[in-house]
């Protein structure tokens, strides 16, 4: 029986790695094998042998930096760090570009492996040489965000408030300004000019990812021809505002917290509350299908039905994965993104202000079973894109996973993207 419980922890640990608006895995992603045309040799009525996928491609993670940047608040920060990776050619004309933006508790890691063991990139289905969003057609960039979750993970390159701000020497904490989804784009904007870009061909991402995709075609029309949110919404309104603070609030109950400064020596991190927030975030961005695994059961030697401290083989998951998601994980970075993710299109008077400085074709991705971002949340932004007059189509992916679907099963909506990029 240890032997399975650690492999349920091992297997819960790809979708804890996935938990807010954007929570969504940074795994290997399976790939359904691809048919090759008979080879030369073989007889021509021979059916097609099927091939496994190619690898993953190896990546490497690079750093881009700056200095001075002034967040959309009006606050100043010295110095902005942020990790990247790309793939694919950027051609003479700078103009085959594609941005791929990230969810909640991912990072630029969106294709291809870090090493030849490791876990490939979280769209790594839909990203790659022949694969839909064609790294032999396409210059492809992924980058992390600032306040990014996955600060202590020396894959991830960042400034927030786990970063040592330069006046005092000690990290920043909860004097590190307030962000939006909107600097976000500002920052990728200063690497893309970096690297060259002209144009993007394409921004697309799942779930904060998504709201980034849109923040783009709000600010920057002229450089987007084409637009993918996946898992989204086109409106943060007040009932997902109040869920993103519920899913908060578990941190700033910590004691160990401290009002976010807690990285002195000796201190500890508020890993309880961290946990806590992962777990309740975790659950809301499945469904009903996928929990249906466990059922009622209780977990392994305990009893529910006799003791209140005992617990279901649910809730015994979450916990143990939650707190290995939490070790690797910033608390006040989660609380940053929050608030970011709670800022989305807040420069607009609304969804309707935004979309009539957008351009671009659009191509909108909901899963039918998402409870982070309900179909219907597609579906208004879908409405509020046709009577803008932007050419807009739909789709639809179904499955157990909920939210997380947007990532784990992206390559359901593979011809669509292809027939989008072709247009």
């Amino acid at each position: 029986m240890t032997t399975r419980r650690s492999l349920l922890a091992a297997a819960w640990a790809v979708p804890l790695a996935a938990a807010a608006p954007g929570i969504l895995a940074r795994a290997a992603l399976a790939q359904a094998p691809t048919a090759q045309a008979p080879t030369a040799q073989a007889p021509a009525a021979q059916a097609p042998i099927a091939q496994a996928p190619a690898a993953p491609a190896l990546v490497e993670r690079r750093e881009f930096s700056f200095q001075g940047y002034t967040t959309r608040g009006g606050a100043s920060i010295p110095a902005i760090r942020t990790g990247y990776q790309t793939a694919g050619t950027l051609n003479a004309a700078g103009d085959n570009a594609v941005l791929v933006t990230h969810f909640f508790s991912g990072n630029g890691h969106a294709f291809g492996r870090l090493q030849a063991e490791g876990p490939a990139g979280w769209w790594d289905s839909i990203i790659g040489p022949g694969r839909p969003i064609d790294t032999e057609r396409y210059f492809v960039v992924a980058s992390d965000t600032l306040v990014n979750l996955n600060a202590p993970d020396r894959h991830t390159i960042t400034t927030g408030p786990a970063s040592v701000n330069p006046s005092t020497g000690r990290p920043w904490g909860m004097s590190f300004p307030a962000v939006s989804i909107r600097d976000f784009v500002e920052v990728q904007k200063r690497l893309l000019d970096h690297l060259g870009v002209k144009k993007l061909a394409l921004v697309a991402g799942p779930s904060m990812g998504s709201l980034q995709a849109i923040e783009w075609a709000a600010a920057y029309p002229e450089m987007v021809e084409r637009v993918m949110p996946v898992i989204g919404t086109g409106e943060m309104d007040a009932w997902m505002l109040g869920w993103l603070d519920l899913w908060a609030a578990p941190i700033r109950m910590d004691p160990a917290w401290r009002n976010g400064d807690y990285y002195g020596q000796g201190r500890e991190a508020p890993l309880r509350g961290l946990a806590e927030a992962l777990k309740l975030v975790t659950l809301h961005s499945r469904d009903r299908g996928w929990a249906g695994q466990f059922g009622r059961r209780p977990a392994e030697g305990q009893d529910p039905a006799r003791r209140v401290q005992d617990r279901f083989a649910i809730e015994a998951a979450l916990d143990a994965a939650a707190a290995a998601r939490a070790k690797v994980s910033d608390a006040n970075s989660f609380l940053y993104l929050v608030r970011a993710n709670q800022l989305f299109l807040n420069e607009y008077a609304g969804l309707e202000a935004a979309l009539a400085k957008a351009g671009g074709r659009w191509l909108v991705v909901p899963s039918r079973g998402d409870r982070v971002f309900p179909i219907e949340y597609s579906e208004e932004l879908v409405a509020a894109l046709r009577r803008a007059g932007r050419p807009v189509s739909q789709a639809v992916l179904t499955g157990t996973q909920g939210h997380l679907e947007g990532v784990v099963g992206i390559a359901q909506a593979e011809a669509q993207i292809r027939e989008f990029l072709a247009r």
